[in-house]
């Protein structure tokens, strides 16, 4: 649908940029076509691009269940219902806890580095990320002449293109080198050539990459482990990268990468790549009539908002930011974004920057839907195809029961067993909330092929185990999920001791009835498994339904326990809120305690890491409070965001970056329900704007645009021709649109309009 609402967004206000080279790997600008990416530092003396491959991961696949787990279930549990917590706790250490031996672990590629001579008398300096065009660009002078570099990685052509031009000949020299921690393997230098072989230790996989030197004017040399540039008119610099993670031979895959690169001009590389980014881009854009502050640096504008002063623009800059991450992290064919996206240095980047299913890689697939990015869900949803498979294995071999599991993270070898601590390992639900997902993606796209051959078996071996894995609670008769945790919390016990597993988290509770009726959703569409469904509906009858304490919030366990963090960064006790959608404006009680539980936790210091407090932007917008959802977005950015507006955990986590467009996106825009909503949470520091391209539950794209605070026009295409109810305030709209590919226009008033 063309996007025909919105206000003026200049090429300026679509970029990062910084007025002095990156001082570290956080203030570095990203790049990446969904497989190969780099971090640019722009210096002006030595440039390093910090480069990254999806696929590049130590370890592989291994089973590590532990043997003892099956045979002491059910002692756990019975400990857990007799109030035996630290009991059950050390027996599960010891009887449910893998050993895994073999660490794994996402990488870097290695370090591009140009060294540049000495430069004096420079000025004009200008680093910037273009997120309408995703290319990177630097630019400096010294003296009279002025220097240029852009950097972006194609999709079409399957590299990183760096380009370097001066405003006078003959004034490009650079030497050009690439290390990596431990050194590589094999190396090999030509006169404007590197290739590079290296085997992963102790295991992992092979990759090899491939650096081409394409020089206009001057001469380039190989001189020891340096390529070197004198006197060149501009310099094309063409890297690709494979590994054998796919079953492919890296160097043959990286030569044929190069060679097609090479048959293309530099402005035909970079025309393609702008061409195809776009067709994402530009299908979601989300524009607010203030002023723009774009004139000054993205760090300096960071400082202000801490020192108070109001800047709106710079949160329509950060949805564009976080669009673009997606795009750039995550592509059909390829593996899911990760803990740091795409992007991550060294060779042990924090929490190996894993797959963790208890929050994170959910979060960062949160706007992949709403905001029009429907296609690049794929990687997620392939991701849990494969996990399917040792899920199986593990619930069979770990707990004797059938069905699909998996517990609290993964990586690129799909294991699902579970090791560590029971504070954060004992947790057998990741698979099971990871699947909402493919129900996600069905509501949205409306494929019934998909939701037949892909979605439901993965969704129904789930669902297969929680059936299985749910008891009856001897005190209340109802069923629970133990042992389990409600991540990564705590308890005290009445003996006054700091234990972690129970009988019964409210979570658990929320994602098997979210993930049941689901399925049983699925089931109808598919008109299948009659039987299956009426087994679910009859648990779904018994499930320990969620409760609201003596003080008005929702209880995060099924018994009162005192909290010995009552500040926790985990608000599980809330998934019914969001994302699933058991809590909502219908039931007065449940809203006014989950409003409580928020408030809670932040009077007593939550929210305070990155995702978490994007969690919480997406609480309030469900709780239809957008000033307080406001307030989270700028303390997020005050608090938790880094000077090239990446999400800081601490240290830099993607998923808060993700969490946070999602939420913006929320505020806007819900279709969660049984209608969808216009402008749900829209905060009074946003009077004027638009979100033009942004997608309901049911096949809707719309283009929305307000003013003075009150919705002014609305844009409807049906892409699957099903009939909504679309409400603003106490004013609804019956969608009786029943033509696929049809629009509609209405007013403030939700009137028909002329276009």
């Amino acid at each position: 649908m063309t996007a025909l609402l919105g206000f003026s967004q200049t090429a300026a206000d679509t970029k990062i940029w910084f007025n002095h080279p990156a001082l570290n790997w956080n203030e570095a600008l990203p790049v990446g076509n969904g497989r190969i990416g780099a971090m640019i530092f722009g210096g002006i003396e030595r440039e390093r691009l910090q480069l990254n491959e999806q696929s590049i991961w130590s370890g592989n696949r291994n089973d590590f269940v532990n043997p003892a787990a099956a045979k002491s279930l059910a002692k756990i549990r019975a400990l857990l219902f007799s109030g035996h917590y630290k009991e059950a706790e050390r027996l599960a250490q010891q009887t449910m806890m893998g050993d895994k031996k073999i660490h794994s672990s996402y990488q870097m590629l290695g370090d591009l580095v140009l060294e540049f001579p000495k430069q004096n008398d420079v000025h004009s300096y200008r680093r910037d990320l273009d997120l309408g065009t995703a290319v990177a660009s630097v630019s400096y002078g010294v003296k009279d002449i002025y220097y240029r570099r852009e950097v972006f990685s194609s999709a079409p052509d399957e590299a990183i293109v760096c380009r370097l031009t001066a405003s006078k000949p003959a004034s490009i020299s650079f030497d050009l080198s690439i290390a990596r921690p431990g050194n590589f393997q094999n190396v090999l230098y030509t006169d404007s050539e590197i290739e590079i072989y290296h085997k992963v230790q102790p295991e992992g996989v092979t990759f090899a990459a491939k650096i081409k030197l394409v020089v206009e004017g001057g001469a380039v040399e190989k001189v020891g482990t340096v390529l070197r540039v004198n006197d060149a008119n501009s310099v094309t610099v063409v890297i690709t990268a494979a590994t054998n993670y796919f079953g492919v031979d890296p160097n043959i895959v990286t030569r044929n990468q190069q060679s097609v690169a090479q048959s293309k001009t530099f402005d035909e590389l970079k025309a393609r790549h702008v061409s195809d980014y776009q067709t994402y881009f530009n299908a979601c854009r989300f524009s607010l009539d203030v002023p723009s502050r774009s004139s000054y640096p993205t760090d300096a504008r960071l400082l202000a908002l801490k020192d108070g002063l109001s800047d709106e623009k710079l949160f329509e800059l950060y949805f564009n930011f976080g669009r673009y991450l997606l795009i750039s992290s995550s592509r059909a064919g390829g593996l899911p974004a990760n803990l740091q996206g795409l992007w991550a240095d060294g060779l042990n980047p924090p929490w190996d920057a894993d797959y963790h299913i208890n929050i994170n890689i959910q979060m960062n697939y949160w706007p992949a839907e709403v905001t029009n990015l429907s296609s690049l869900h794929e990687p997620f949803l392939n991701y849990l195809t494969a996990l399917n498979t040792d899920g199986k294995k593990t619930a069979k071999s770990m707990y004797g029961l059938p069905g699909s599991v998996a517990h609290f993270t993964s990586d690129a070898w799909h294991f699902t067993e579970t090791y560590g601590h029971p504070q954060w390992a004992m947790w057998p639900m990741g698979l099971a909330w990871s699947v909402r997902h493919f129900w996600e993606h069905y509501q949205y796209a409306g494929d019934e092929k998909f939701l037949r051959e892909k979605a439901y078996p993965v969704m129904k071996d789930a669902a297969t185990f929680c059936a299985s894995w749910l008891v009856k609670d001897p005190e209340s008769k109802k069923l629970v999920s133990g042992p389990s945790i409600s991540p990564e919390n705590t308890i005290k016990t009445k003996q006054g001791e700091v234990a972690t597993m129970v009988m019964g988290p409210t979570m658990d509770h929320m994602i098997i009835r979210d993930l049941f009726s689901n399925v049983i959703a699925a089931s109808l569409v598919l008109k299948a498994d009659e039987n299956f469904r009426k087994q679910l509906q009859g648990k779904l009858a018994l499930l320990t339904p969620t409760a609201i304490g003596d003080d008005g919030r929702i209880m995060e366990w099924s018994k009162i326990f005192e909290e010995p963090e009552p500040g926790h960064r985990h608000i599980s006790h809330l998934y019914g809120l969001h994302p699933a959608n058991q809590i909502t404006s219908k039931d007065t009680a449940l809203m006014k305690a989950a409003r409580a539980t928020i408030d809670y936790r932040l009077a007593h210091g939550g929210g305070h890491t990155g995702w978490s407090k994007a969690w919480i932007i997406n609480f309030f917008a469900r709780l239809l409070d957008g000033n307080a959802a406001h307030q989270n977005l700028t303390s997020l950015l005050e608090k938790s965001t880094l000077p090239n507006l990446f999400d800081n955990h601490p240290p830099f986590q993607i998923d808060g970056n993700f969490g946070a467009t999602a939420g913006i996106a929320e505020m806007l825009l819900q279709s969660h329900g049984d209608e969808i909503v216009l402008l749900p949470a829209l905060p009074t520091a946003w009077p004027t704007g638009s979100i033009n391209g942004v997608c309901a539950r049911g096949g809707f794209e719309l283009n929305v645009s307000w003013k003075d605070g009150k919705l002014d026009f609305v844009e409807v295409l049906t892409k699957l021709g099903k009939r909504a109810t679309l409400r603003y305030g106490s004013t609804t709209y019956l969608l009786d649109a029943t033509t696929p590919g049809q629009q509609l226009y209405l007013d403030g008033m939700l009137k028909p309009s002329h276009k």
